[in-house]
């Protein structure tokens, strides 16, 4: 009898103040979808970080005057370096066919650059990509070499662009976050004021602090629930519409975001949206109702 008027209770609130209830969803929901982004955000850069920093390669600029002596002793050092995992040559003619293959898109590009315009290099993988300074200084001041360049400078730039966005998605979270938590009070606040009559004359029959509270509490958590799941949807069809249409050019750069990483995303948003609710409408109602 108990658990039904509760929940009657909750119900009779929730549409008491439907207004209130309704931007609370839209607010909880608008942080919630913020979080998962950030959240997934946060799995993807880790994933193409483990990705790309293990594809990476030491690019070895030749000289347009390099003769064969000296690329014959270049390609000797490197072949008998401990640091050196594979090395691959590409010569000019390669070099040029693979950036005709990869702006292919942009024929005028393509024609501004002549066939001998790329220089020659050999692609170094090393065993540890972080003893990249050790391979340097010893290869760089072999003659007929032009320059020497680790990709992991160049992924460390887009990595730093990828973290500002990790951290302007949570920023915003946490905005939002504050707005909802700020509605959840002052909807708990309302609600409890509507009813301040019927709570005081709980109180004198002595009821439990328990069974007060109970139908205010679960109202913001309803709500918080509500809010998450709507977050989840807009989340996942966002990623379907985006990720997987719009933006699937984008996938031979980023790594996939897999349906199972999104779906992970439910449980976490409706927790936090439900734990969240559920303290911040009791710390409320401690200090609001006095009991």
């Amino acid at each position: 009898m108990r658990l039904k008027y509760v929940l009657n209770e909750v119900l009779v609130g929730l549409w008491r103040n439907v207004t209130m209830t309704i931007a609370m969803i839209i607010t909880m929901s608008v942080s919630l979808f913020m979080l998962g982004a950030s959240v997934l955000l946060y799995m993807q850069v880790d994933q193409m970080k483990n990705y790309y920093y293990g594809e990476i390669e030491v690019s070895i600029f030749l000289r347009s005057d390099v003769t064969e002596a000296q690329r014959n002793a270049i390609d000797q050092a490197i072949t008998n370096d401990p640091l050196v995992k594979d090395k691959t040559y590409e010569s000019r003619e390669e070099a040029f066919a693979r950036f005709q293959q990869l702006w292919a898109d942009s024929p005028d590009f393509v024609k501004s650059v002549g066939p001998n315009s790329l220089p020659e290099s050999f692609r170094v993988k090393l065993k540890d990509p972080e003893k990249y300074k050790t391979f340097a200084d010893k290869i760089n001041g072999m003659p007929g070499i032009q320059d020497v360049i680790d990709q992991r400078t160049l992924l460390d730039k887009v990595f730093n662009i990828f973290n500002g966005f990790q951290f302007g998605s949570l920023g915003v979270a946490a905005f939002m976050a504050v707005a909802a938590l700020l509605l959840v009070g002052n909807t708990i606040q309302v609600a409890a004021y509507s009813k301040r009559r019927e709570v005081a004359v709980m109180k004198l029959v002595g009821a439990s602090n328990w069974f007060i509270q109970a139908p205010f509490v679960l109202e913001a958590v309803v709500a918080g629930v509500i809010g998450s799941i709507i977050g989840f949807i807009v989340l996942f069809v966002g990623k379907v519409v985006l990720l997987d249409h719009k933006l699937h050019a984008l996938t031979s750069i980023l790594t996939p975001v897999h349906n199972s990483n999104v779906w992970l995303m439910l449980p976490l948003l409706a927790g936090v949206g439900a734990v969240v609710s559920a303290i911040t409408a009791w710390i409320t109602l401690r200090f609001y109702l006095k009991v």
